[in-house]
């Protein structure tokens, strides 16, 4: 059958090995025959018949009929005398005549601008979270979520979830430029959908992906994502907030209650449960305004898949674990805490990261987020990957990773884990183990500038915020200012507590 497509391009959407499906797909302005006119393509798997309805203000006005120009599903249709694209749905029906009507992914214009691709290329961009991941949005006047994922070594990427059936056929994404990001917006798709990134390498293995950015996860041993947009909270704490950003907090005492949430109380007669966010914010503080402490000190809270890594081995950066609710719950934990004058510091772990296949690990088929050098990306003790902070995107997602919790969370510092183990190329290896920096010296000038960076980032958006090195050696000018050379921190751990 004659087709408005060329073959070798029809091919590639069907097996989804396309970089950019919105080149084909959707609807284009096309000269056929000298007449000016509108193509527009849908590949929709499992359908025997397929309709375009034309819109106009929001109704629908006229249908037209696609023709099946492969068996696998892909369908065009050529509209002549058009010189504007009309707005329109897509209807398929199945073998059984069942219909389904929806708005084309593969006809709206991506959301992220050119700027916030040169600012997260360049390592700049603070609140790239708030453009990564899923997101609301709103395109010519639809509603849906914007999905983005940086994945620059992938040969194709396609979100799947219980929306699509987990079918990376029909949601295939197209890659922006140079940027090695990818995005496609679903409409309509309503708040609590889990879903993954599937990503082929260039080599054709396939497999998924967790959200780097995703905001919410499933209960481990579940790996998938979950829309959440971060709504559906009111924050109280405007005075605590604004008395933290005018005041000098070292100048006031400090004691801290260190807690694990998991180990700290369960519920005995309801099969030992863990307490949720919302129990453990009234007993906690009922417990430690007892005892004098002014801030509670999280080990980490973030998604980690391994109870007995206490939270160290974090495979979920942007998500409140799962095990005591939502995030919006840990939302009310913290508030809760500034309501009665307590102070909330969360333990954060940039040194390393666990090798589950679905988190961040080879995410694109390549070493992306950890050196392909085990001597520079392995931790020895750990069996760990280590983060490549030399690289900009790597950077910039670990700074703007602090910058979130501090904003969405509105917690009071962060206590950086393991950082010893950042700061020396050396540290925990034997001689021929590791590989010295530019200068034939120890010392991981990238994670050195990564940690000054974090650091002078923090303090600029969220005055009154403690940054607290866990820092086991003799590193000189841990809490000292970056004016004079310091790193930066305002507190380094007392490692004698341990």
């Amino acid at each position: 059958m004659k087709t408005l497509t060329a073959t070798d391009e029809i091919r590639k959407i069907v097996n989804t090995d396309h970089f950019d499906p919105f080149t084909v797909l959707g609807a284009h302005l096309m000269e056929r025959k000298g007449i000016q006119g509108i193509a527009i393509r849908a590949f929709l798997p499992e359908a025997a018949k397929a309709e375009v309805v034309e819109l106009l203000d929001g109704a629908e006005v006229q249908t037209h009929l696609m023709t099946k120009v492969a068996d696998e599903g892909f369908f065009e249709l050529y509209v002549p005398n058009r010189t504007i694209v009309f707005p329109y749905k897509l209807r398929r029906y199945s073998d059984s005549g069942e219909s389904q009507t929806f708005f084309d992914s593969y006809s709206f214009l991506p959301t992220l601008t050119e700027f916030d691709l040169y600012l997260f290329n360049a390592g700049d961009h603070h609140r790239i979270y708030e453009k990564l991941g899923a997101h609301f949005a709103e395109v010519n006047g639809v509603g849906g979520v914007q999905f983005a994922v940086w994945a620059p070594a992938a040969k194709s990427v396609s979100v799947v979830g219980d929306f699509n059936g987990w079918d990376r056929r029909k949601h295939a994404m197209r890659v922006l430029g140079s940027s090695g990001v990818w995005e496609i917006f679903v409409p309509g798709l309503p708040e609590g959908e889990l879903y993954k990134f599937q990503i082929k390498t260039q080599n054709g293995r396939v497999f998924d992906k967790s959200d780097p950015y995703g905001f919410e996860m499933e209960l481990r041993p579940s790996t998938a994502s979950r829309v959440n947009l971060l709504r559906d909270f009111e924050w109280h704490d405007e005075a605590w907030m604004k008395e933290r950003s005018t005041s000098d907090q070292l100048s006031k005492p400090i004691s801290m209650y260190e807690v694990h949430l998991a180990s700290w109380a369960r519920v005995p007669e309801e099969d030992n449960r863990w307490l949720n966010y919302r129990e453990l914010a009234h007993r906690l503080v009922e417990h430690v305004l007892a005892r004098g402490f002014t801030h509670i000190e999280l080990l980490p809270v973030m998604e980690h898949p391994l109870d007995a890594s206490w939270g160290y081995q974090v495979t979920g950066y942007f998500a409140p674990t799962s095990r005591f609710g939502r995030p919006q719950d840990f939302m009310y934990f913290v508030d809760y805490c500034h309501a009665h004058s307590v102070g909330v510091i969360l333990d954060w772990v940039p040194a390393h990261f666990p090798k589950d296949q679905y988190a961040l690990g080879e995410f694109d088929g390549t070493h992306l987020y950890e050196h392909a050098d085990p001597r520079m990306g392995e931790h020895q003790d750990w069996g760990t990957y280590i983060f490549n902070y030399g690289r900009h995107e790597v950077r910039n997602f670990l700074v703007s990773n602090a910058l979130y919790w501090l904003d969405k969370f509105h917690v009071d510092g962060l206590r950086i884990d393991a950082v010893a183990s950042m700061l020396y190329l050396d540290y925990s290896r034997r001689e021929g183990e590791w590989i010295p920096n530019q200068y034939g010296g120890r010392e991981n000038i990238a994670a050195i500038n990564f940690l000054k960076q974090c650091n002078g980032v923090v303090h600029h958006y969220f005055p009154g915020t403690l940054m607290i090195a866990e820092e086991s050696t003799a590193w000189p000018g841990v809490t000292n200012s970056q004016q004079y050379g310091g790193l930066g921190f305002d507190l380094k751990w007392n490692m004698g507590w341990m």
